[in-house]
C-alpha cells in the first residue's frame, strides 16, 4: 500500500509540474495578447503641435486680398440690389400674354378684359377648377404681369 501511495504522490507531483507549466504558458500569452490589444487599440496618449505665424509680409498680402474681396462682394451686392430694382417695374410694364387655353378658360367664366381682373371675380370664375388648375391659371396671369 505504501507503494501505491508513493506512486500517487509522484503522479500527482508531475501532473502539478505539468499544471505549472501550463499556467506558466498562460501567463505568457494573456501577457503577449494584452500587448498586442495595446498596440492594436488604436490609443493616442497626447498630441502635441505647434503653430508658426507667417511671416509679416505674407499677412499683408492676405490682408490686402481680404480688403479687394470685400470691396467686390460690397460691389456685387450694389449691383444685384440695383438690378432687382430695375426688374420690378419691368415685370409691371412688360408685356402682358397669358397662354390661349388660359383666356379661353376666362372668356368661358364671363372674364373678356385682362387689364382690370378683380381677385374676386377671378376666383368666381376658377371655382369650377382643381386646386392645381387654378394654381397653374394663377401663377400664368402673375407672370404675365396681369395680376399684382
Amino acid at each position: 500500500m505504501e507503494q501505491g501511495a508513493e506512486r500517487s504522490l509522484e503522479t500527482l507531483a508531475m501532473m502539478l509540474d505539468r499544471l505549472a507549466g501550463a499556467a506558466s504558458l498562460l501567463e505568457q500569452t494573456v501577457s503577449r495578447l494584452e500587448e498586442q490589444h495595446i498596440t492594436m487599440s488604436g490609443q493616442v496618449q497626447k498630441i502635441v503641435a505647434t503653430v508658426e505665424q507667417a511671416p509679416n509680409t505674407s499677412q499683408g498680402v492676405s490682408n490686402e486680398r481680404i480688403y479687394e474681396l470685400e470691396h467686390k462682394l460690397r460691389e456685387a451686392v450694389m449691383q444685384i440690389a440695383e438690378l432687382r430694382a430695375q426688374s420690378s417695374p419691368s415685370i409691371a410694364m412688360g408685356r402682358k400674354t397669358v397662354t390661349a387655353a388660359t383666356v379661353s378658360l376666362l372668356a368661358k367664366q364671363g372674364i373678356s378684359s385682362l387689364e382690370s381682373i378683380e381677385a374676386g371675380s377671378l376666383d368666381a370664375a376658377l371655382a369650377g377648377l382643381s386646386i392645381e388648375q387654378r394654381i397653374a391659371v394663377k401663377s400664368q396671369l402673375l407672370r404675365a404681369g396681369v395680376l399684382n
